[in-house]
């Protein structure tokens, strides 16, 4: 199986999954609005919860410039709720256990972990605009310092 690797200018790959409370959140509930969605390896690991919180202050300035963040990984959902909990996070926090939805971002697959390769979540960050298109596919990125780097590639760094 090829991996995908998304850019600029390509539809968003739909979804529908379960966030932490068991209901189910699609792409398509979104539409009209523009939405971040980020990857990331382990509910309240240290890189994540770094990258969770950084996202959660930041939400005042993303909500009022009009993007709703998503959070997905393949932790269940008492994790997720766990998570959620610990860290006040607000926004939903999806479960992919089959990893059908970081395959279709491409965000799984191959990456060095202490000098080893292994197959792994890629962290990774899709923005999407209003008519489900990606503005920007980002891989790899790094847990700290994200969000500023998205927020310059936004505009909303002033």
């Amino acid at each position: 199986m090829s991996k995908v690797v998304l850019e600029a200018g390509n539809k968003a790959p739909a979804f529908s999954l379960s966030d932490k409370d068991g209901n189910t959140v699609s792409l398509s509930d979104f539409t009209g609005t523009k939405v971040i969605i980020y990857f990331y390896p382990a509910a309240s690991t240290p890189g994540c919860t770094t990258q969770a919180c950084d996202f959660r202050d930041n939400m005042a300035s993303l909500t009022s410039a009009g993007y709703v963040v998503l959070g997905v990984s393949k932790d269940d959902l008492p994790a997720l709720q766990k998570f959620a909990t610990n860290e006040n996070l607000a926004f939903p926090l999806l479960s992919d256990k089959d990893l059908a939805v970081h395959h279709a971002y491409g965000a799984f697959g191959e990456k060095s972990m202490y000098g080893k390769t292994v197959n792994g979540v890629l962290r990774s960050t899709f923005v999407v605009d209003e008519s489900g298109n990606l503005e920007h596919a980002l891989y790899n990125v790094k847990a700290t310092g994200h969000v500023a780097g998205l927020r310059k590639k936004l505009g909303l760094d002033h």
